[in-house]
């Protein structure tokens, strides 16, 4: 135990020293929240691939996948490496990096309303990010604590403050180049530990050895080893949708292309985050799908079997109790690059977005970045009273969340980036309509059965709140350019400023 704690001690002081090595880099609030606009390609790289992938994925996702799909878990991972990194980069990374850095914006929410001239779009938006990120939050803070309670025996609410406490130390510490720079350590770490997780536990006594995993699995039920698993084939879509679609629209996921040193960066952070993606998802979701030859049924958790004790159970069990601190390290390492993130950006987008933007505009820098870090605070506090008193499983929580954000983002925010006929009342809509489905299937879900009761409901209850998050991203993609083709454009000037049609005539 005191080798254990020592390694977890040693790790917790390293992160800190970095970050107050960078804390003199953040002297202003364009350095704290997008680093000056100066970092190189790999540590963007590595800051996405660590936001993208927390506990969420490797404790309580990987889990509850793994346990309901099997081994076509795997197409996840593949949609989240190629939708959700590699095309991500190199569709958006440079149109973003391009026109933040020409509109000076900072923040999701004075992108929209620098394109959309509109100042209650980016309050709207500022309160959906700090609002739906604190349930993500949650999510992250219950996983990391399940895993803790399993390694090192530490009971689930004591892990739960430990983490509140070491996570609000490390942000306030901090701004954007502190996180970018831990981030490359902390996915170096990541790496690692995947691997040597994947190793114990393909090589364990059930398993069997990698090769045999598949004939293991098909000997308990056929359909774990088969392409479409047994949750079928409309859950496993919703699920990659949801999961690789939704960094397209995620404020903590896009900001990290508004940090970008230059466009020059991208091909090579394009290449590493993608094969980081690759090794995490894969090495996660495969050893989720094993959970079948650990378990015959779910573990339980207050008297209800609960998904979400898979992962700690298996690596509690499959790994040497040294190599299962580096897991521990792992998932800490994932999830506090990923709270970094989420706390970062909801707690900017209200200073900047909402207080400074809207309410207070001649509050000086030097409050507003007291103001951003005593919201650091507030809403890492507000997470743990979520994670205290858990609304549902940790899959549950973030998708509502992701679902939510993303789906009122993404159209308006690709729209936005790339077509110039899209109108204000287009992106209204879309936004509106993303953020309905998604709180609207969390209704039908877990209220509308005390009410009502119809065989189509049973249905769409078993599909869960991951349909309702991937349909929230799918259907403003349409509803944006309809509702924009039938509403006034913006005049000409407005759009030669937006998409920089008046420097290219000045060059000329």
């Amino acid at each position: 135990m005191i080798m254990k704690l020592g390694m977890v001690v040693c790790f917790v002081a390293v992160i800190i020293g970095l970050s107050l090595y960078s804390r003199s880099k953040a002297a202003t609030i364009n350095d704290f929240v997008v680093g000056g606009r100066s970092i190189g390609p790999w540590m963007s790289a590595f800051s996405f691939g660590t936001t993208y992938f927390s506990a969420v994925l490797l404790i309580g996702f990987a889990g509850k996948v793994g346990w309901g799909y099997g081994l076509s878990a795997l197409w996840i991972a593949l949609g989240n490496t190629i939708i959700g990194t590699f095309l991500a980069w190199k569709i958006l990374a440079g149109r973003t990096r391009e026109m933040s850095s020409r509109l000076h914006v900072l923040t999701m929410p004075s992108f929209l309303e620098a394109r959309y001239r509109s100042t209650n779009m980016k309050i709207f938006a500022s309160l959906i990010i700090f609002i739906f990120f604190i349930p993500y939050s949650a999510s992250v803070f219950m996983g990391l604590s399940y895993l803790f309670e399993q390694i090192f025996h530490i009971p689930y609410v004591a892990a739960l403050i430990l983490m509140t406490v070491l996570t609000a130390l490390y942000l306030v510490l901090g701004g954007y180049i502190a996180i970018a720079l831990v981030d490359f350590v902390l996915g170096i770490v990541m790496l690692a530990g995947v691997i040597v997780m994947v190793a114990y536990i393909s090589g364990y006594e059930t398993v069997g050895g990698f090769l045999n995993s598949i004939s293991a699995l098909k000997a308990v039920d056929p359909k774990l080893a088969a392409p479409i698993g047994p949750g079928g084939a409309l859950g496993l879509i919703s699920l990659v949708i949801l999961t690789s679609l939704g960094t397209w629209g995620m404020p903590q996921m896009v900001q990290k292309f508004y940090g970008i040193k230059n466009t020059e960066v991208i091909p090579r952070a394009t290449v590493v985050s993608t094969f980081f993606a690759l090794v995490i998802t894969g090495g996660a979701y495969f050893s989720g799908a094993l959970s079948h030859l650990f378990f015959r049924e779910l573990p339980v958790l207050n008297g209800k079997p609960s998904p979400d004790l898979l992962m700690p159970n298996i690596i509690s069990q499959a790994l040497p109790e040294t190599v299962a601190v580096l897991i521990l390290l792992l998932v800490l390492a994932a999830s506090m690059s990923t709270l970094s993130g989420l706390v970062l950006v909801s707690s900017s987008s209200v200073t900047i977005d909402l207080i400074k933007g809207a309410l207070f505009p001649h509050i000086s820098e030097e409050k507003a970045m007291k103001l951003m870090r005593t919201l650091f605070v507030v809403f890492v506090g507000l997470s743990l009273w979520i994670a205290l008193n858990p609304p549902g499983i940790i899959l549950t929580l973030m998708a509502l969340s992701w679902g939510t954000v993303a789906g009122a983002f993404l159209a308006p925010y690709l729209y936005g980036l790339f077509w110039e006929r899209t109108t204000r009342a287009g992106a209204w809509a879309g936004m509106i309509t993303g953020v309905l489905i998604s709180l609207g299937g969390y209704f039908i879900i877990n209220w509308l059965p005390y009410f009502t009761s119809y065989p189509l409901l049973t249905t769409v209850q078993q599909l869960g709140t991951p349909f309702f998050g991937a349909l929230a991203m799918l259907v403003p993609l349409i509803v944006v350019p309809a509702v924009s083709l039938v509403t006034p454009e913006y005049s000409a000037e407005h759009i030669s400023r937006i998409y920089g049609k008046e420097e290219l005539v000045l060059e000329n």
